[in-house]
């Protein structure tokens, strides 16, 4: 039986602490006095056109500060998710008030109350809540998924958003928990919303440009140039 009172507790808690940017206290370690950028442009390579980023996380930070910035931004992100998601798990264990506060701190990460509700896309989060679920899920799902929209169908909103979706069928067969499937979709649901600035960018620039080069756009995330720095390793992709 769930508690109502607990149940809403969980949300607000959650929202408040994804609300928290760690991009922007990220941001201003790096360049001190200087204001924090919401949009990011990126001129794409072989193509006259640009990809703008109207986020503040950790991709945006690893493009304008570098990647150790956007690494440590990325990690500040999960922890300040698996810390609270932990123990509310700890403390109330077998009922699902814990996926309540991850469900709304991916909320609160996207739309963060402290900041004109101008956030990240929420894989951080996300993501953070797997590693407490079940670890493997969080490595399996994010690289079979970049993997496949990278080498397989070349499709950056493919690499972009894939692992977020195996976690549906990744959860089913590991758990078998209603509970776990609604948090995965939940998770699609609001990273899809979240990422429909970028993703309406790609559309227009495939039609307008007829540009097609996902390896292009997998160096603007640290995931992706790990991935495709193994896979030139291996001979899978071209070195540039």
């Amino acid at each position: 039986m769930i508690d109502p009172w607990l149940a809403a507790a969980s949300v607000a808690g959650g929202y408040l602490v994804g609300s928290v940017s760690m991009a922007r206290a990220v941001s201003r370690l790096a360049r001190p006095g200087t204001p924090v950028r919401v949009d990011t442009e990126i001129r794409l390579e072989g193509s006259d056109a640009s990809l703008t980023f109207g986020t503040v996380s950790a991709s945006s930070v690893s493009l304008q500060h570098g990647a150790k910035y956007g690494f440590l931004t990325y990690v500040l992100d999960m922890l300040k998710v698996v810390v609270p998601v932990s123990l509310v798990r700890a403390l109330a264990p077998g009922a699902p008030y814990f996926l309540l506060v991850a469900v709304a701190a991916v909320v609160g990460h996207i739309w963060p109350v402290w900041h004109r509700f101008r956030g990240g896309r929420g894989l951080a989060p996300i993501y953070a809540t797997v590693l407490v679920i079940d670890w493997l899920g969080m490595f399996v799902t994010s690289i079979i998924g970049m993997a496949f929209g990278l080498f397989v169908v070349r499709s950056f909103p493919v690499a972009y958003m894939a692992g977020v979706w195996l976690l549906v069928p990744w959860f089913w067969f590991r758990t078998h928990r209603w509970e776990y499937v609604a948090f995965a979709l939940a998770a699609n649901l609001l990273f899809t919303v979240a990422a429909l600035p970028e993703l309406r960018q790609w559309a227009r620039i495939r039609h307008e440009e007829k540009w097609n080069d996902p390896t292009e756009l997998m160096k603007l995330s640290g995931m992706g140039r790990g991935i495709l720095k193994l896979a030139r390793r291996f001979g899978v992709a071209k070195p540039r």
